[in-house]
């Protein structure tokens, strides 16, 4: 798909709501009767002071995608490439998740009117996420093994029936929707572009998304510069950080992935070509984090910011610091971390919470329970 950027003229939107369809002119969708839209996009962008004092930078922001209406980032893509679905006259479509794709395309379809088939990994996708898929009446298939099985399974699929319409990253539907998270991030910076931003990386169409849409916009002399990508993967499910690593043109897939973040549970990134691409022509980089740093990333955005986002999400809080720590990132820096998804996507992560503070077990039953709770207060 190409669009004309050479005209260097803004496109008349800046009186319109922030959202995906704000920039239709930049959106591969010709009849506006087929646009299928649940209000998606338009999320904050969240000055962190509190979170910035503790890693000792002064311009860092959140971009919390979890405010979409299926609480993640995917329904940016979802609706432009459910509307182009509709515009070519599709009537089924499919995808392979770990889980918030499918949320997604399940909520959508239904807003559309169109069968929805998933294809998940058996036992591997969080409550919330599947709660979600059922809610909204898509046909659930699980595949046993992990995403990039069920993956297989899908393209299979579409090969066998020209009937089924592919709904993952690889659709170039998707990427044109979630390009408007770096639209919106440069319109909320008043058209400013960032020093670096900070993604979780899984399947990897999220970052070269956003990087196409800074890119579009300084063609368009919206803005003046693009920032520097940097994708942060979960130790244990990491093919791209571990080839930025090793300044590899060529990933190697990691056979059984794990990691709490089931987000990004991904061993074998189809996108891996165009977010090397991204992070190589950006100047940036990718890091590792381990499930524990997840975790206490996790804790530390929602403590400190009042941000609750699933562990997946915190990747990115959990890298920066990381980053911070081996100065990799400067403190005059103008930061901006993307969280994918919101918290309640995946509840499970309760029981590995610490049980210790004060009060956590006392029960109130008589006079002398409330004087023991007033001195933990």
């Amino acid at each position: 798909m190409k669009f004309d950027l050479t005209d260097k003229k803004k496109p008349s939107w800046d009186r319109r709501q922030i959202s995906v369809w704000k920039y239709r002119e930049l959106l591969p969708v010709e009849d506006r009767e087929s646009i299928i839209s649940l209000a998606e996009g338009g999320t904050g962008l969240h000055k962190c002071r509190r979170l910035g004092r503790k890693l000792g930078l002064k311009k860092l922001y959140v971009k919390n995608e979890g405010e979409n209406p299926t609480g993640s980032f995917k329904d940016r893509g979802m609706t432009v490439a459910i509307s182009k679905a509709k515009e070519l006259g599709k009537k089924k479509v499919l995808c392979a998740s770990t889980g918030n794709t499918a949320a997604s395309l399940a909520a959508y379809s239904a807003r559309a009117g169109m069968d929805c088939i998933v294809l998940v990994p058996k036992g591997k996708v969080a409550g919330g996420k599947m709660l979600q898929v059922t809610m909204h009446g898509a046909k659930i298939i699980q595949v046993k093994g992990d995403f990039d099985q069920a993956f297989v399974t899908a393209l299979e699929l579409t090969k066998r029936s020209r009937e089924l319409y592919l709904m993952n990253s690889l659709n170039p539907y998707r990427i044109e929707g979630q390009k408007t998270l770096a639209f919106e991030i440069t319109d909320q910076l008043d058209s400013k572009t960032p020093d670096t931003v900070i993604l979780p990386v899984g399947n990897g169409g999220n970052i070269s998304a956003a990087w196409k849409g800074f890119t579009e916009f300084e063609q368009l002399s919206i803005a003046k510069t693009r920032p520097r990508m940097i994708g942060i993967q979960a130790e244990k499910a990491s093919p791209i950080a571990k080839a930025v690593k090793r300044g590899e043109d060529k990933i190697r897939p990691v056979h059984n992935p794990e990691t709490i973040a089931t987000a990004i549970r991904i061993g074998s990134p189809v996108n891996w070509p165009k977010v090397l691409k991204a992070i190589r022509e950006s100047k940036g980089t990718a890091e590792t984090v381990t499930d524990s740093e997840i975790l206490q990333a996790q804790r530390d955005l929602a403590t400190l910011e009042g941000i609750f986002v699933e562990p997946a999400s915190a990747a990115s809080i959990a890298g920066l610091k990381k980053l911070r720590a081996s100065r990799r990132v400067d403190p005059s820096e103008t930061i901006v971390c993307v969280t994918t998804g919101h918290g309640l996507k995946d509840p499970s992560i309760l029981d590995r919470l610490p049980k210790s503070q004060p009060g956590y077990n006392l029960e109130i039953t008589d006079r002398t329970s409330l004087d023991n709770l007033e001195r933990v207060l």
